[in-house]
């Protein structure tokens, strides 16, 4: 009698153990809640979607700006004798980067450069030194055309160049407004770098307003760190929105590659200078005739200057306008039209934006005394580069 208690004890203690395991993992083989009530717990099979993001919704896209803008941009083919090569700046960090290759058939040298369609005309900007002294130029479309182009005009002084080609249906891009862009902003290269085809690169603005740099006479630059290399130069500089900005025109870099510091020109200088050479074949700015130098600190503690500021007048030339209007060597020159004059940058951007003709009011300082004089602005001389140099 013992032995059947025990083993009926055990037999209902198994079942009873069996039956809580069955509840709490698997309640609905009994059709019950489970434990205590809590909600049964269901694991979604692997068929199931839980949560599936739109496409393109995790990530942001610069496609629509590059698609708007790169339609607009050209590679620029040019020939040109080797005797006219162009050697670009002199200093190896600083370059005007284009690519070069040669044709042995002929033994003439070929340049690559890129270029901004900005009118339905015909009208491209690209640097003036990618089309300097060409024998023939080449225009290449994105969607596969190709056309001649001839020169309209170009302009030493800011390194851009107008060129002209004869076509129909051309996409011309949207000019942007430099003026209003800040570092940080995410901006957008595009070119044709190393001749491997039309590339687009992605950067930030580095800086604006970047001068006395050496590379050309008036200088106001847009540095960005978006990839540019040789085969750049003269292409696009964009917004988010695939408005131009700028026309890249040089990197710093030790090796002729991208170090993440590129220069473009901005916008305002290119409307003006593309406007004034599609209307008259070059750029016309004022002139006064006259040799800045800047205040260092050495220069102001050796002549025991007060003056911080402005820009030393080093030399006058003789029956030129600032010599008529009483401008001595010496004297130091402080406003332009009652525009203050930092340095010589802003002094010969200041001088060169007024209309040849016109009387112009200029502020000096001569041994301590400021003395205001009346200048009858000139016409800026045009810039005769030798390519070769």
């Amino acid at each position: 009698m013992q032995r059947l208690w025990l083993l009926f004890a055990q037999t209902v203690t198994v079942g009873l153990a069996l039956w809580f395991i069955v509840l709490t993992l698997r309640p609905e083989w009994l059709g019950q809640r489970g434990i205590a009530g809590a909600p049964n717990v269901h694991i979604a099979p692997s068929g199931i979607t839980l949560a599936e993001a739109p496409v393109g919704a995790a990530q942001a896209s610069y496609s629509e700006a590059a698609k708007r803008a790169m339609p607009s941009v050209v590679n620029i083919f040019t020939s040109k004798e080797p005797a006219n090569k162009n050697r670009g700046l002199q200093d190896p960090l600083l370059r005007r980067f284009f690519g070069d290759r040669q044709d042995g058939e002929d033994e003439k040298q070929s340049s690559l450069g890129s270029g901004v369609i900005v009118s339905a005309q015909g009208y491209i900007l690209t640097n003036n030194h990618v089309v300097e002294a060409a024998d023939e130029i080449e225009v290449a479309l994105a969607d596969g055309r190709k056309a001649s182009a001839t020169i309209v005009g170009t302009d030493p002084e800011t390194d851009l160049a107008v060129i002209k080609i004869n076509m129909q249906n051309l996409p011309a891009i949207t000019l942007g407004h430099s003026e209003t862009a800040h570092v940080g902003d995410v901006v957008l290269a595009i070119g044709n770098p190393f001749g491997v085809g039309q590339t687009v690169t992605m950067g930030i603005v580095s800086a604006l307003g970047r001068n006395h740099l050496g590379i050309n006479a008036f200088e106001n630059f847009i540095q960005t760190d978006a990839a540019i290399n040789p085969g750049n130069s003269g292409g696009a500089l964009i917004d988010t929105q695939g408005n131009l900005l700028g026309i890249n025109s040089a990197i710093y870099s030790r090796s002729g590659g991208s170090l993440g510091i590129g220069f473009a020109i901005p916008t305002t200088t290119v409307k003006m200078v593309m406007e004034s050479i599609i209307k008259s074949g070059h750029v016309v700015r004022g002139w006064i005739g006259v040799e800045p130098q800047d205040i260092t600190p050495e220069l102001a503690e050796s002549f025991g200057l007060v003056q911080k500021s402005g820009a030393i007048i080093a030399g006058v030339l003789k029956n030129g306008p600032a010599d008529k209007a009483g401008v001595r060597p010496g004297d130091i020159l402080l406003a332009v039209e009652g525009k203050p004059v930092g340095d010589t940058t802003e002094m010969l951007n200041l001088i060169a934006q007024l209309t040849p003709g016109s009387k112009a009011k200029i502020s000096v300082l001569r041994k301590s005394e400021k003395v205001a004089l009346e200048v009858l602005i000139g016409k800026r001389p045009i810039l005769k580069r030798d390519p070769a140099e």
